[in-house]
């Protein structure tokens, strides 16, 4: 029998009760606080600017609860949402104005996640992690020298000897890919350190072999347009910035309605970060040759194309890569948002996300993923803009056959497999007669070549009797010969 009083069970009870309550009252909060930070930036009824205010007022008086998992949300942000980069870099901004305490807190669990992050082999986390740091300066939480010492310690890593070249590859790729974002802050504040240190790349890149580069070309030659290693491309494009003053036209900046506000704040230094040494076991992004198919006389009237030179090229190239990794599982939701694009009406979107995914299917020496996924987003993103798309894939199928002569072979059978796939989707209909100058070829020529290949992949997943009716009269000689059942035991003499 119990020897407690009945008012002390029940104090128990009420006890507890009471801290089960409180626990899923603070899950809820946490959930809230959540879901507000993760939808920020999202289309909603009011500007981007009141919502962050609002917002940085929402998690600043929940700090003194919640601090470690407004932490914690916050930076998952940063590094999975890379393409919202600069609207959160303002929040930690206004937060860090209301509160120093958590400013500092923030630099530095967002530095101990670029460490992890360099030491776990994770490297485009590492490189978002590294933009958020630096974006941080727009937004006068951290302070630019410490973020050039940072700069500086990645280079004397890309400098080292003995260490395989792609990881010192990396290290420069990583800072060339931060500079649109924070270049015009460093030129403004910091000129000479900030010479000093594109001086430093242009020795590496002047320095640096590219026995690769010939290997991973899509085709042999360079004509109509070259085909640039990318860390070639991509100093190109940051010298052409330099040029223009650091100035560009796709970076979002909301943090420059509050510049009023955020130059009041106390900055913080980053401490001393020195990269981790190289291990053997370390696996580190392979090269790659950028892929172009289209320049701006391609695009009928409308935006212009950026020029292969400009920053705004890789910005969108890169932005429009993310998408397809982050949704290439799912073909329907991975061509919405490709369609969703933010700037899609200063760009002629169709062409880039075209040459992005054709860019993918061509990557040497394999495909990041299966190229069916390639083709199957092909055709949703053909389902869901049947004005513009089909147009644009048949101006890109066209443009890759007349230049198919100095084709990769390996790229060669991709296109085969992408083109046989795709025609079986849409009735297998395309206007051949504007390819009759392939019948005066030999047989043996890429271009005859391609369509026979063409129709023997057409045919299993169609038949027969379908390849003859869909191809001209002329073509006949490309009809894959009909495959006949060989019974032995019917044969004469069996």
């Amino acid at each position: 029998m119990s020897r407690r009083r009945p008012h002390e069970e029940e104090d128990g009870y009420d006890r507890a009760y009471r801290k089960r309550r409180r626990v899923s009252e603070n899950q809820e909060i946490e959930d809230r606080l959540e879901s507000l930070i993760l939808r920020v930036g999202e289309k909603s009824t009011s500007s981007l600017e009141s919502n962050l205010e609002g917002l940085a007022s929402v998690l600043e008086a929940d700090l003194s609860t919640f601090r470690v998992k407004i932490l914690r949300i916050l930076t998952d942000c940063a590094i999975k949402m890379p393409e919202k980069c600069t609207i959160y870099t303002t929040l930690v901004g206004l937060l860090n104005v209301k509160n120093y305490n958590f400013g500092g807190d923030f630099v530095e669990y967002m530095v101990k996640n670029f460490k992890e992050s360099l030491k776990n082999c994770k490297w485009d986390a590492a490189r978002y992690a590294l933009r958020f740091l630096a974006d941080l300066v727009n937004c006068h939480v951290v302070s630019a020298p410490s973020l050039l010492q940072l700069l500086d310690n990645m280079i004397d890593s890309a400098n080292e000897d003995n260490v395989p070249q792609v990881r010192r590859d990396w290290y420069v790729f990583a800072i060339l890919s931060t500079l649109p974002w924070v270049g015009r802050e460093l030129y403004e504040k910091k000129e000479q350190s900030l010479e000093h240190l594109l001086v430093q790349i242009e020795v590496f890149l002047n320095k640096r072999t590219k026995k690769h580069h010939n290997a991973l070309r899509v085709w042999a030659i360079d004509t109509p347009h070259p085909q640039e290693e990318y860390l070639d491309c991509l100093w190109s494009q940051i010298r052409k910035l330099r040029q223009d003053n650091w100035a560009e036209k796709h970076i979002p900046r909301p943090y420059l309605a509050f510049d009023s506000i955020l130059c009041e704040a106390l900055q913080h230094s980053l401490p001393s970060i020195l990269p981790p040494p190289h291990h053997d076991s370390y696996q580190y992004p392979m090269p790659w040759v950028v892929f172009r198919l289209f320049d701006y006389t391609d695009c009928p009237e409308g935006p212009i194309l950026p020029g292969a030179h400009s920053i705004e090229r890789f910005l969108i190239e890169e932005h429009l890569h993310s998408i397809i990794e982050m949704y290439h599982l799912e073909r329907k939701d991975c061509a919405a948002h490709l369609l969703n694009f933010p700037y899609k009406l200063k760009i002629p979107l169709e062409y880039c996300i075209v040459e992005c995914i054709f860019a993918e299917l061509f990557h040497m020496p394999t495909p990041r993923y299966l190229e069916i996924a390639y083709g199957a987003i092909l055709i949703e993103l053909c389902k869901l803009q049947p004005s513009t798309m089909p147009q644009v894939l048949a101006q890109a199928t066209e443009m890759l056959f007349m230049r198919i002569d100095s084709m990769n072979v390996s790229c060669f059978d991709r296109f085969v497999a992408w083109f046989g796939y795709h025609l079986s989707n849409f009735q297998f209909r395309w206007s051949w007669e504007d390819w009759d100058s392939c019948l005066t070829l030999d047989l043996e020529h890429p271009k005859p070549k391609f369509i026979r290949e063409t129709m023997l992949k057409s045919m299993r997943l169609s038949y027969h009797q379908r390849i003859r009716e869909i191809l001209p009269d002329s073509f006949s000689c490309f009809i894959p010969a009909k495959t006949e059942p060989d019974y032995k035991y019917a044969k004469e003499g069996a």
